[in-house]
């Protein structure tokens, strides 16, 4: 069964592409835009799309397929079908691979998908749909004119069903204690040393001296790929009285798995 995973609005958006705001009248979406799946390697299976114009006129479509993967400033990077590691591209099909919208209208979509019966861990691609580019109003510098389109795209994260190995190190955990007007904040990166992604979430439990709780808070959820390292931050806006504490920071991830590390720190009193 399909698993579509909730992420924040703006991880959602992060791959709707509007080029120049001039296509405005150019008005179209996928859904979902984030697609997590287990499969059984070597069973073919099936993802069902669709795009929305939501534009006044009809809009020609065609799909094109890239691999996912991140760069050394660990950005997305899009590249050809089979170039990156961990490329699901060559095992997508698109159906149908070009098709005209109406105005108001919708189109369902098919991604048929053929993994290896060797497949092991995760694998990602990102299907894309982009309009045909069209005449716009504006004019380069030099009076020539300007063609725009609309690109979309829905992130494809799959495992193989049986073979994911979950793990994560925690690194450069650092606290800083609330002082006057500045509230706690707790950075530390998180490794994914396992074969496939994992959406960690931390959480913080702040324990006096009594080890008695006197404040929680917690992180967003973020995407993290085989191999990607990503910065966490966990905030908490309260004071505490001078003295000694242990702040607990515990991260979910994978199907059921957890790290924990204990902090200790002191919040000094006023000088």
């Amino acid at each position: 069964m399909m698993n579509r995973t909730p992420l924040p609005a703006r991880c959602l958006l992060a791959l709707t592409f509007l080029w120049p705001a001039s296509t405005a009248a150019q008005s179209v979406g996928i859904a979902p835009a984030q697609v997590v799946q287990k499969f059984k390697p070597g069973a073919a299976f099936e993802i069902d799309l669709a795009t929305v114009n939501r534009g006044d006129a009809p809009v020609e479509m065609n799909v094109q397929i890239t691999d996912l993967w991140y760069n050394e400033k660990n950005e997305k990077v899009f590249a050809p079908p089979g170039t990156s590691p961990h490329s699901a591209a060559n095992w997508i099909q698109f159906v149908p691979e070009r098709f005209e919208i109406p105005a108001h209208g919708t189109q369902k979509m098919r991604a048929i998908v053929t993994p290896p019966p060797d497949a092991r861990g995760g694998y990602y691609a990102v299907l894309f749909v982009q309009s045909k580019p069209v005449l716009t109003q504006q004019l380069t510098p030099e009076g020539k004119k300007v063609f725009a389109n609309v690109r979309v795209g829905c992130l494809v994260l799959l495992s193989a069903e049986g073979t994911e190995d979950y793990k994560i190190d925690l690194e450069n955990v650092k606290l800083i204690p609330p002082a006057g007007s500045q509230g706690l904040k707790l950075s530390f990166d998180i490794l994914n040393t396992g074969n496939t992604h994992v959406f960690p979430q931390g959480r913080l439990a702040v324990l006096d001296s009594n080890r008695k709780l006197v404040a929680k808070a917690e992180s967003e959820m973020l995407r993290t790929l085989p191999g990607q390292k990503n910065p966490f931050q966990i905030y908490w806006t309260g004071s505490l009285p001078p003295g000694d504490y242990t702040g607990v920071l515990t991260v979910t991830y994978g199907e059921s798995s957890v790290e924990t590390q204990a902090i200790p720190f002191t919040v000094a009193g006023q000088q």
